[in-house]
């Protein structure tokens, strides 16, 4: 017979969150960072249980996060970030280094470490998923871009839902 596990059904009060968040594109970092505290407001989690620490890019967000995560204090942390496309292939070294850090930490410490990094190839992308509502053309969108843009919600306020339901699902096991 297969058992399905199910999420620990302590409250999301009795939680402790770590946000780390990159100064580097603030106006989208920072968009992202109320979202994910808005969320974890929203599920019970007191101000007291949620702690920010700000690096200055997303290259940085590792090693502030594995401080966190190894510091015991947390039940998640959330790696908050911007990276957008430019015209050398900084972008890729950048995120991709970001992502694998992030994952490695989180394999390291069994702390779930969400990578709640947007990589976009304009700033009006990085604006629309960290803005929701806000659409192509009244977001610093270039005129007659062809670019088709969909609602989309915060992509911190969707970090902080899986970094609840990952504290949840590993207390159980």
């Amino acid at each position: 017979m297969v058992t399905l596990i199910q999420p620990s059904t302590k409250p999301a009060a009795e939680r402790r969150f770590g946000i780390v968040v990159a100064h580097f594109n603030s106006e989208i970092t920072d968009a992202m960072h109320d979202g994910a505290v808005q969320v974890l407001r929203d599920a019970g989690v007191a101000d007291v249980d949620i702690e920010v620490a700000r690096v200055p890019g997303a290259f940085e967000l590792p090693v502030a996060c594995r401080a966190l995560a190894r510091s015991g204090r947390f039940d998640a942390v959330l790696a908050l970030g911007c990276v957008i496309r430019g015209e050398t292939p900084h972008f890729d070294f950048v995120a991709g280094e970001a992502a694998r850090g992030c994952m490695q930490i989180s394999l390291e410490t069994g702390i779930p470490v969400v990578f709640g990094v947007l990589t976009t190839d304009t700033l009006a992308q990085a604006r629309h998923r960290a803005h929701p509502g806000m659409l192509s053309g009244s977001d610093g969108g270039t005129e007659g871009s062809a670019e088709k843009v969909t609602p989309r919600s915060n992509k911190g306020a969707e970090a902080a839902k899986v970094a609840l339901e990952m504290s949840a699902l590993l207390e159980q096991i």
